[in-house]
């Protein structure tokens, strides 16, 4: 397995959240959030545009829903997005979302957050259109910051440029595992973050440009 080498010491972040000038989430609309099979806690296919995710156009970024998915877009370099669907704070998930690229250059970065506790405190799971995986950590407002290491890896598992990944993020316990079309990439431990909310997130290094769109959102009871 080979590794990227992982130069950057920070990663800007956009809080795509009902603050800072965003659009307050609206309300679920009935059977916008199905919850039907074993297991399943909230599930999304996002036909529904009053579903409840965040609707924001900043200049350095956009999430909003489009062509029967949800896109995020980032328009700047070196910088992420991200956005939940606030309907609660969850512990232990299996979280799963079918995404592709749809603009922008393959060194990006797209995946599921979990345990998003505000703003500042969260997971992130990401795979790149080139083929690297790794996770993500940023607590008490601090800079992202890599768990398990300073390098992202590389898979054959992951689909390249914008052909569609199925991901999948378990958060259980202290263990973190990453997927992606029914091969496990890696996992790490870290205890720093309890619980918290679920979400999609993208991100830039040297290119902005980043534009992604997510689909068939499901979480699930692990």
């Amino acid at each position: 397995m080979k590794t990227r080498s992982f130069a950057l010491i920070m990663i800007l972040a956009f809080a795509v959240s009902a603050c800072a000038g965003a659009l307050q989430p609206q309300a679920p609309s009935q059977g916008s959030q199905a919850t039907s099979g074993a297991g399943v806690i909230l599930q999304d296919d996002f036909s529904n545009p009053g579903s409840g995710w965040d609707q924001v156009s900043e200049t350095e970024g956009s999430t909003d829903y489009q062509d029967g998915g949800y896109r995020i877009l980032v328009n700047e370099v070196n910088y992420s997005v991200w956005a939940n669907p606030n309907l609660g704070s969850y512990t232990d998930v299996r979280v799963e979302v079918d995404a592709h690229k749809i603009g922008g250059v393959d060194d990006n970065e797209y995946g599921i957050i979990c345990r998003h506790a505000d703003p500042s405190k969260y997971y992130a799971g990401v795979i790149t259109s080139d083929g690297y995986f790794g996770f993500w950590r940023r607590v008490d407002g601090g800079d992202l910051e890599m768990v398990g290491g300073e390098n992202m890896q590389t898979s054959d598992a992951i689909n390249l440029g914008g052909e569609t990944n199925h991901i999948r993020l378990d958060c259980v316990g202290s263990t973190l595992t990453l997927y992606a079309n029914g091969q496990e990439l890696g996992s790490v431990t870290d205890s720093a973050i309890s619980s918290g909310d679920v979400g999609l997130y993208a991100g830039t290094f040297d290119t902005a440009g980043t534009d992604v769109l997510f689909d068939n959102f499901i979480v699930y009871a692990p």
